[in-house]
């Protein structure tokens, strides 16, 4: 097992390094600073010198990769290259735009994020895996085929119309909770439970349909009917055989919205107020604050690797063909 995680890590390493190199590029190299000041500055201030300072508060003003201007190691260190990327690598983001640390920030924020995103993904797991469930149960019948229907639906329905109709709804005409905002400590659940119920809500309709599917792939194989053969219920066969098998294409679904679970949901955080690194996202890119857009996509990068080596060590658990391999 300490092999194959090894093995997942060594291999993680080039394609983290590929992704920095990436973002590199596209931000100071096919966006230079020169660029971004114009952006940020705007046409009416962007002389000049108005450029070159505000490139030199930001350390933008420093050669790309070499700087053969200093000494030793100073060539490599003293760059964009070296201050703006590989310090990623020590979670050293620096600074934003308006002064505040950014990975203070990001310690700040991660709370309210996985207070809202950690509950919906295990009740819309729960959900979802469910009501598939269900279906299968009842599969050719009209409670399938309108089950189906509704799937479909709710999927055809943009996340917009959820965010916009539940506030509408439960907070301006039934008053039940809060239009928006957030609370630190217990207050924060009266302020979490319309964006986790309207998260899940929004995303039940494709999770379902694509649990149902394998669902009904597994349910066709030989060893559900041998199964059946022995005696068991539909139930059993359900719970006992068909669930556990098609364990790896739900993990494997799993995986994508791991690193949602820190980086929040961009659209629910922005609407309901929730001080989280979604909403730290778009503040930022409102604001036109390159650096902590750096960091949120570097951090992505990370989750995601790091999703994935989870589930390959999950593949391990769940089959033994891969612990054999």
């Amino acid at each position: 097992m300490f092999a194959y995680v090894l093995r997942r890590l060594i291999y993680a390493v080039p394609i983290l390094i590929g992704v920095n190199l990436l973002t590199f590029v596209l931000f100071f190299v096919v966006n230079s600073p020169d660029d971004m000041a114009r952006m940020h500055l705007g046409a009416r201030h962007a002389s000049a010198e108005g450029i070159e300072r505000w490139k030199a508060e930001r350390g933008y003003d420093k050669p790309t990769f070499w700087n053969a201007q200093a000494d030793g190691a100073g060539r490599l260190t003293e760059t964009v290259f070296f201050d703006k990327s590989l310090r990623m690598f020590a979670f050293d983001f620096g600074r934003a735009d308006d002064g505040r640390d950014i990975g203070r920030e990001i310690r700040d924020r991660m709370g309210p994020s996985l207070a809202i995103a950690l509950p919906t993904f295990l009740l819309g797991l729960l959900v979802s895996v469910s009501f598939a469930l269900l279906l299968v149960f009842f599969r050719a019948t009209y409670l399938d085929f309108w089950g189906v229907v509704i799937c479909v639906a709710m999927m055809s329905i943009s996340s917009l119309f959820y965010i916009i109709g539940g506030q509408w709804l439960v907070s301006k005409v039934w008053a039940l909770v809060p239009i928006s905002g957030y609370a630190p400590g217990l207050d924060a659940a009266r302020f979490l439970v319309l964006p986790v119920l309207i998260s899940v809500l929004a995303g039940v309709g494709s999770s379902v349909r694509w649990y149902r599917t394998i669902f009904l792939e597994e349910i066709s194989r030989d060893y559900v009917r041998t199964a059946r053969a022995k005696g068991l219920s539909e139930l059993a066969v359900l719970f006992r055989h068909v669930l556990k098998n098609a364990m790896i294409p739900i993990l494997t679904g799993v995986v994508v919205v791991i690193p949602l679970l820190f980086m929040g949901s961009l659209l629910v955080e922005s609407f309901f107020g929730i001080p989280g690194l979604g909403s730290y996202t778009i503040d930022a890119i409102n604001a036109q604050d390159f650096a902590v857009v750096r960091a949120m996509v570097f951090i992505g990068s990370v989750l995601y690797i790091v999703g994935l080596i989870l589930t390959d060590i999950s593949y391990t658990l769940v089959d033994p063909r891969v612990r054999l391999e």
